[in-house]
């Protein structure tokens, strides 16, 4: 697929026009693509994969077509290699249960899409969604019948990572990396410089009025993303007390807009009534791990862009210690860095600080509850404080979380942020919590919201402990 293909995306500016003309390819290229895919996995690639993507020109200390070491796939593949693990061929998943175990990723977790939003566009239909498997760092697609598992991990250094499995009964089962296939959807105009990797949230439908207009090309949502927008192409189980959402809705055969009324079916209990549910481990599509699954990824992407940004500018301003620096990046101090240069970054970094404490996430119109177990499943996991507060704690009526700060501050990839970028960011948090910073853009967190963070982090967050100790010393 090399050559001619390869130049037409290079040459579309709307990620909306990529996407569709990658549809197109990959319709009119059918088995052929697919053949081409199966021999290129059967073959060994000891070398770094080569993209058409520009990362490795315009982010060097990157080296995102190296090998990615600081993420639970390479890990995972590691301990395959020694033999520590052996993954199990199921016959009714294959490789799918197994490799859940050993990810530790629950089946509760399972949200199912139906839209052709994927690597996999000819197996995926309403009576054949894409299961999507996911924990704080991971996420594993599986179709039924597919003999393909696709895999995205947050790596530490590199942002997102794409592998692939060949879902079929083998005694040598290996994690493949995928790029050039996956990056030309999960990439930020990489084409026009500057482009990062990253996560993808969609949904098919556009609201207008009274009317649901299907869409050609899938558009991207987020944890900002007003429910009554989101889920378009997506099966959405559990209760939302009727609150009004795009899920569960199926496209017309003639993309005409449809009244939104009529077209409106809500979360169901069971989806079992739309297909055949029994191929798949359970009949659910969570509505909390959807609401979950969106900030999650909406987080990922602003840790992604603050890594890449951020040590681009570090890299032109101290090359040294970029260049000295383990995986996240440099060793120099917030409070060494020239005035100039913390003014660029604090531009860089603060909507990941406004993401973190969820400042423009979309309140919830109405009540809701999940029923796969995910809910119980996700707060579990804490970590919590004295007092039993865990930032994992749901709300799910007004809000999505009990406390407006993202869990995702405990992951590897935030930790292994910049060191500079990662003290200002303390900072900001401090700032923000203790009531010092009165912009506007935070007025919205209440007084007992931002001591209770406060409180949390600092109990279970030993770095932000320290952080606050020295602003208050």
């Amino acid at each position: 697929m090399r050559g001619s293909a390869e130049i037409a995306m290079t040459s579309i500016r709307s990620r909306s026009q990529r996407k569709w003309l990658l549809a197109l390819l990959l319709s009119c290229l059918g088995m052929a693509a697919k053949g081409a895919t199966d021999a290129a996995q059967d073959t060994p690639s000891p070398l770094p994969a080569q993209t058409v993507q520009v990362y490795d020109t315009d982010y060097p200390f990157i080296n995102y077509s190296g090998q990615p070491i600081h993420n639970e796939i390479a890990r995972l593949q590691q301990r395959m290699d020694r033999d520590d693990v052996r993954l199990h061929y199921g016959t009714s998943h294959g490789y799918l249960e197994s490799l859940l175990g050993a990810l530790n990723i629950s089946r509760s977790s399972q949200v199912l899409v139906f839209s052709k939003t994927s690597l996999q566009t000819d197996v995926i239909s309403p009576q054949t969604p894409r299961a999507i498997y996911f924990n704080d760092d991971t996420y594993i697609g599986w179709i039924p019948n597919s003999g393909l598992l696709e895999i995205v991990t947050m790596d530490a250094d590199r942002g997102p990572v794409f592998y692939t499995l060949a879902n079929a009964d083998s005694s040598a089962a290996h994690l493949q990396r995928e790029t050039l296939r996956c990056l030309t959807c999960h990439d930020s105009f990489s084409e026009m410089g500057g482009g990062v990797p990253y996560f993808l949230f969609e949904s098919t439908y556009n609201v207008e009025g009274t009317q649901i207009l299907p869409d050609v090309v899938a558009r991207e949502t987020f944890d900002s993303t007003p429910i009554a927008e989101r889920w378009g192409g997506w099966y959405v189980t559990g209760e939302d007390s009727g609150a009004f959402h795009l899920g569960n809705i199926l496209a017309p055969l003639v993309r005409a807009p449809m009244n939104r009324q009529h077209a409106y079916r809500g979360s169901l209990h069971s989806l079992s009534g739309m297909f055949d549910t029994s191929p798949y481990p359970t009949d659910k599509s969570d509505i909390v791990a959807l609401l979950v699954l969106e900030h999650q990824v909406s987080v990922h992407n602003y840790i992604i862009h603050a890594n890449y940004k951020s040590r681009a500018l570090l890299a032109k301003e101290r090359p040294d210690a970029v260049a000295a620096a383990g995986a996240g990046g440099t060793a120099v101090h917030w409070q060494d860095l020239p005035a100039q240069v913390q003014l660029r970054l604090s531009g860089m970094v603060e909507p990941l600080v406004r993401g973190m404490l969820m400042v423009d996430t979309a309140p919830l119109p109405r009540p809701v509850a999940g029923n796969s177990g995910f809910s119980a499943q996700f707060s579990a996991r804490g970590p919590r404080d004295p007092k039993g507060r865990s930032l994992r704690d749901l709300d799910l009526k007004t809000r999505v979380f009990r406390y407006p700060m993202s869990f995702l501050i405990y992951t590897e990839s935030f930790d292994n942020l910049p060191l500079s970028v990662k003290e200002h960011v303390y900072q900001r948090f401090v700032d923000i919590l203790t009531g010092r910073d009165r912009t506007v853009a935070y007025r919205s967190l209440a007084p007992a919201d931002r001591q209770s963070v406060l409180e949390i982090l600092q109990a279970t967050k030993a770095d932000f402990a320290q952080a606050l100790h020295e602003d208050r010393s």
